[in-house]
């Protein structure tokens, strides 16, 4: 198994004029470390499970291209990037360029979104669920094709164009994985086994029921289940002084039974580097080996 680090509260002790070295800090940390990934989340406000929505955020790919100077190995991703926020050719060159500038280590990381109040707050188009998971197949469709050799047109109900055509291409090949966050059954595990190389989903009492349905789903698609990264979002707590990192190599061991791949989450206490550096030691040699 291997391990990502997701950074969702950036409201640190020493504020806005240290976040850019804080945050280098920790990403070179991490890498360092043997972390597999580093991810940001993609909001404007701060979402309530972390914090109240005045607390610090910033602009997902802004910081992931900032990231990418100060890392070498881990990839990096949004968990995830809600599909109204951006054009699709506009994503899909974002990622592109963030896959070229880092050497290959881009994982677009998509969902329907959610966040209303931010939306509002600052005037995103919010439309209604149904027309977000519209608009989020054909931008799975559309960003597919742009990062194949077919630059012709795109149609759709929601997005037209004219010519995907997208230079450079993505170093990854065929194309950075697309990772499709969610837990949805009837549409967003549908297309992860329809568009999709990852999916990510919440470790809770129905993550093996979640599973099952993407395995049904792949069956239904064709597609190989294997194929599918399961990746599952658990908070990396090991306690202030490392104390609960027994439990959470515990945790991390059930998850491996059900088949996940990959365990996603922030760490309590950043921007301490101690407690990455004590991760890296004592609790990522332990995942590789399940």
């Amino acid at each position: 198994m291997k391990l990502g680090l997701q950074i969702p509260d950036l409201t640190w002790p020493k504020g806005a004029s240290a976040l850019g070295a804080d945050l280098a800090a920790v990403a070179r940390k991490a890498d360092e470390a043997g972390f597999d990934s580093i991810a940001l989340m993609d909001h404007f406000f701060q979402i309530s499970v972390v914090g109240p929505p005045e607390n610090d955020m910033i602009e997902a790919y802004t910081a992931l291209g900032f990231l990418a100077a100060h890392t070498e190995r881990a990839k990096l991703l949004t968990v995830v990037t809600g599909v109204h926020y951006r054009e699709p050719g506009l994503l899909a060159k974002a990622i592109t360029t963030l896959d070229v500038l880092s050497g290959g280590r881009a994982i677009l990381g998509i969902g329907a979104g959610w966040n209303e109040e931010e939306s509002r707050g600052l005037g995103f188009p919010f439309p209604s669920t149904a027309e977000r998971f519209e608009r989020l197949e054909e931008t799975l469709r559309y960003i597919r094709q742009m990062w194949s050799d077919d630059d012709g047109p795109f149609q759709g109900k929601h997005y037209q164009a004219d010519r995907l055509m997208n230079v450079p291409q993505a170093l990854s090949k065929p194309h950075p994985p697309i990772m499709i966050g969610g837990g949805g059954e009837k549409k967003t595990l549908r297309f992860v086994a329809k568009y999709g190389d990852m999916c990510n989903l919440f470790n809770g009492p129905e993550l093996v029921r979640k599973l099952d349905v993407l395995k049904q789903h792949c069956e239904n698609e064709g597609r190989d289940y294997a194929e599918i990264t399961k990746t599952v979002y658990h908070p990396l707590d090991i306690g202030p002084k490392g104390e609960k990192t027994g439990e959470l190599n515990d945790a991390l061991g059930k998850l491996a039974e059900l088949g996940v791949d990959v365990a996603i989450g922030s760490i309590p206490g950043l921007p301490d580097l101690d407690l990455v550096e004590r991760i890296g030691a004592d609790v990522i040699p332990v995942a590789e080996k399940l």
